[in-house]
This record gives C-alpha cells, structure tokens and sequence, in this order.
C-alpha cells in the first residue's frame, strides 16, 4: 500500500492580511500532480484543513474540487478536523461520501474511527481520531478524572482493540513530544495552553505509522514511523528555511516501511532580505526574489525617504519591513530612566528620551536648539 500523508493545509488563510488562494490553489494542484504520477492508494489529511471554523466560500470550493480530483483518480482520502476546524462542519455528507472512499472523522466520538483497507499483504488497519481535548474525552470517560491530553489518549488506545500482528496506521492532530523533547514549531502555530497538552511519543506504540498534523514543520517524532508532515505551503517569515513537501510512505508487509519526501514548489516563495535599501533595490541577488513574499531588513543609517514605497516598486509582495541599526538596537530603559525623574530639569529628561529612542547622544546643535525651545516655553534650565 502506498499513501501521501499531509496536513495543516489552512485554506482560506491571509498571510499578513493578503489573500493566498491562488497561492493554495497552485500546491493543491501540485498535489494532484505527484498523485497522477506515484498512483498512491490513499491520501491522508491530518488536520487543519481550513484555518477557521468558518471558512469562505472561496476555501469551501477549493478544497472541494482537490477531493474531486483525488477521488477522480481512485485515490481513497482520509481527512480528520484540526484544531482550527469545525468539526461538525467538517463532516458534512459524511456517510454519502464515504460510498466514494472519501473517510471524514470531524466529530470525536468516544473512540477510534476505523477503516480497513486490503492490500496484497492482508488488511491495514486506519485509525483516525479528530483533535481532543481531556474535556472533550472526559464525556465518554465520566469515571476518570482526566487531567491532560496524554491521559486522555492513553485512555482512548487502552480501550480500543488493536490487533498487533497486522498492520495499524492511526492519523492524529496533537502535540506531541519525545521524552519531554518538543518539536521544532513557528510562528504561524499557536500550540500550546501550557504544560498539559503534549503527548509522549511512547503512547502510539501500537501503530506502525503515526500520520500527524499539528505542527508546520516537516519531522519525525522519536521514530522514523512518527511523523509531522509540516504545512504544504510556508505560513510565517519564521519558516523560510523549511522544506516542504508530501510524505509518501510505501507499505510492504509488517515492519516493511519506506518514507520519502515528494518536494512542493510553491506559487511564491516566503524570503527575508536584510542589507541596505540601495543594494536591496539594485543587486541581483536580492531582486530574482522580486515575485516573492519578502520581509525587508533595511540597515541603512541615515533616515530614508518613503522606503516602503521603494521596496514595493521593486517587490510588490512586500508584506514586512524592519529598520535595523545602531539606533534601533535595544537600549536598557532601566538605565535611561534611572534616578528620581523629579529631580532632573527638562534637558536632562530629553536628552534621556532621545538616547532611548535612538541609542546615540545628542549633538551640541540639537542640545542648542532644545534649550531654545524650552525657554520659549518657560521650561529651561534655571
């Protein structure tokens, strides 16, 4: 058996405000396109297929046109509600479409959803389960008192009956760790509500593939077989060095498993740029990015006219900018404000100020001239 494993796929997202579909259009068909080639047998979405409960039509019907062709293709899907899902919405047509070989599990309802799929090697076991909190399982569990994420799945897998000697996959939703060692995240996750919502690595023992979604990057979690499939499309500055891709994993018979990484080649490209505003304007090295989403780092020293403006004549995709210097570099206000504020004259106290906001001491001409303002004002030295 062979399956594409992904996740977290946020359709209907704004990157800063700007609207990405066609952006999302392009790696969903990119997706169809690795499908049409390695002919897998299944698809497996872990999660976070929209990135709000109520997402827009424009999301709705490009995410119903990527099952259409996958399932145009005899491809069987898997999908499961994130946490940014609704998962009643999720599951919409639910039994209807399961007629096509399209598995939703939206709704957690008290155990593992299983589907049995039959390769040459005898059944596979595919277990899905939604993302849940302790409170969600505590209804079905009114015996225990359930007091984080890890108990509560513990519970769930010590009540199903999993058949060890044949193949089981389960696709999940969750944090999860390696002996209190986190995965790498970014920006655009917001994990976790404190210290209760991580899952050991240790608690899918059973499963001879875990298909997790959850975190945006690409990773295995303890074992080879564990694994984040991280975002098919980069979500924050913070993940410019990430790989992104399609997992497809290639199931012999028990204990037989092959991963690779199918490499996803987004519409445009997340980039943060950092030098001078001339030479960010000018060198080729900077400018072949001039297509794709850039936050700017401008180093220059002296004060710039309308640099925003610049940038966007040359990257329209301009989405951040950020001045960094000698007088944006970070000054201990501790020290600034050090003393009994009432017993400095107002000089001092701008002086003060400006060192704060530029991390450089004023001139004599710009002491000058403050001193004439203040006594025009009534406020100079004695």
């Amino acid at each position: 058996m062979r399956f594409f494993h992904i996740s977290d796929l946020h359709i209907g997202k704004k990157l800063h405000e700007v609207d990405i579909t066609k952006d999302q259009e392009h790696i969903l068909e990119e997706i169809i396109k690795m499908a049409t080639k390695h002919k897998p047998d299944a698809i497996f979405i872990a999660g976070d297929v929209y990135d709000r409960s109520v997402p827009p039509a424009s999301a709705l019907n490009l995410f119903n046109d990527f099952i259409t062709e996958l399932e145009s293709r005899d491809i069987k899907v898997f999908i499961i509600s994130g946490n940014h899902d609704s998962p009643d919405r999720l599951q919409f047509a639910k039994e209807i479409l399961e007629k096509n070989d399209i598995y939703i599990a939206g709704s957690f309802n008290g155990s593992l959803q299983k589907v049995v799929v039959e390769d040459e090697y005898g059944h596979v076991n595919v277990y899905m389960l939604p993302f849940i909190k302790p409170s969600i399982v505590s209804n079905f569990f009114k015996e225990e008192f359930i007091d984080s994420y890890e108990k509560a799945f513990r519970l769930l897998i010590e009540a199903q009956e999993i058949d060890l000697s044949e193949r089981n996959i389960l696709i999940s939703h969750q944090f999860v760790t390696n002996q209190g060692v986190e995965p790498e995240t970014s920006e655009s996750e917001a994990i976790r509500v404190g210290g209760l919502d991580n899952i050991d690595v240790s608690a899918f023992d059973r499963f001879d593939y875990v298909a997790l979604g959850h975190i945006h990057r690409p990773q295995k979690i303890g074992r080879e077989t564990v694994r984040y499939s991280g975002t098919p499309l980069k979500y924050s500055f913070s993940e410019c060095n990430h790989k992104k891709s399609v997992t497809m994993v290639d199931f012999g018979e028990k204990g037989d498993i092959k991963i690779d990484f199918l490499p996803l080649n987004p519409l445009k490209d997340m980039v943060i740029l950092k030098d001078k505003l001339e030479n960010l304007l000018t060198k080729e090295e900077y400018t072949k990015h001039s297509n794709d989403y850039i936050a700017a780092i401008i180093t220059d020293e002296e004060d710039l006219f309308d640099p925003i403006g610049q940038l966007r004549s040359v990257y329209k995709n301009t989405l951040q900018i950020e001045i960094e210097n000698t007088k944006s570099q970070y000054v201990d206000h501790d020290l600034v404000y050090s003393g009994d504020i009432k017993e400095k004259d107002p000089l001092d106290l701008f002086k003060e100020f400006y060192y704060m906001q530029n991390n450089e001491e004023m001139t004599d001409i710009q002491e000058k001239i403050i001193l004439e303002i203040l006594d025009e004002l009534g406020g100079g030295q004695d």
